[in-house]
């Protein structure tokens, strides 16, 4: 059975205009500047939500890079088939390598659960407790890594919050960020959420034994894909068949020895 962690939330919300800073306990002293304008009243410009998470993220990486654990930040919209991709990278890497999954949800341990039967620990984060937050930030993922067997481990997997906007904003401390786009979803998202796809370093276009059912232009969406990151790696693959694993399993093992022989 997954283990459950509790939430806390470090958002990036605005009403206003004016940003709203929820401060990790690590960061209770947040930067800012203080200005004045004409008439004299004293204005505080606080510096970025961002910051205090970029500076957890960067202590993140170092912990992991402490263990040699590559660390996998797996995103998406709900639906696209996240969870099944995983359960079939997580057969394909198993036992050869250890791998653990840290997962994310607004609430449910649904996914957590279907993990699980692999093998691997899984660790659930539930974020409906305070609010439903759309995406895991890197203060959590610290949290939910103390949970797992960090010594006994060679892949995180980071499965993200079903969301194509917040989590692209977040770095957790990973070392290769994928985004699983699904022929049902249409052609255009890479158009519509840019960020996403010009952060991950490669898109998994899934549900392709769909293909023959669907008013879908596989190329338009290669094609979208490359406008907005031209040196994208895409593998176009079926969770459901296990059609086109090969090269996106080649990709992951290559990445994944890069890490640890560094």
């Amino acid at each position: 059975m997954p283990f459950s962690l509790f939430y806390t939330p470090m958002r990036r919300h605005h009403d206003h205009g004016r940003p709203h800073h929820h401060p990790h306990p690590a960061d209770e002293h947040p930067d800012h500047e203080t200005i004045r304008s004409g008439g004299g009243r004293e204005i505080k410009v606080v510096r970025r939500v961002l910051d205090a998470n970029d500076r957890m993220a960067e202590a993140n990486r170092r912990l992991f890079a402490a263990h040699h654990i590559f660390v996998l930040n797996v995103m998406s919209s709900p639906g696209s088939g996240k969870t099944t991709v995983l359960m079939r990278t997580l057969e394909a890497l198993m036992p050869e390598l250890r791998c653990a999954v840290i997962v994310g949800d607004i609430c449910s341990t649904l996914d957590a659960d279907r993990l699980s039967v692999s093998g691997a620990p899984v660790v659930q984060v539930n974020t409906d407790e305070f609010g439903g937050d759309c995406h895991l930030a890197a203060h959590v993922i610290e949290r939910a890594s103390a949970e797992l067997p960090l010594d006994d481990l060679d892949v995180l997997i980071v499965e993200n919050v079903g969301n194509l906007v917040c989590p692209a904003e977040f770095d957790i401390g990973e070392d290769r960020r994928v985004v699983i786009l699904s022929t049902t979803e249409g052609e255009e998202k890479p158009i519509k959420y840019p960020l996403m796809f010009r952060l991950c370093q490669a898109t998994l276009l899934n549900k392709i034994d769909l293909l023959p059912y669907l008013d879908y232009d596989r190329q338009l969406a290669v094609d979208n894909i490359r406008q907005i990151h031209p040196d994208m790696a895409i593998f176009e693959l079926s969770a459901k068949t296990g059609e086109g694993f090969a090269p996106w399993l080649a990709w992951l093992r290559e990445a994944i020895s890069a890490k640890q022989s560094a």
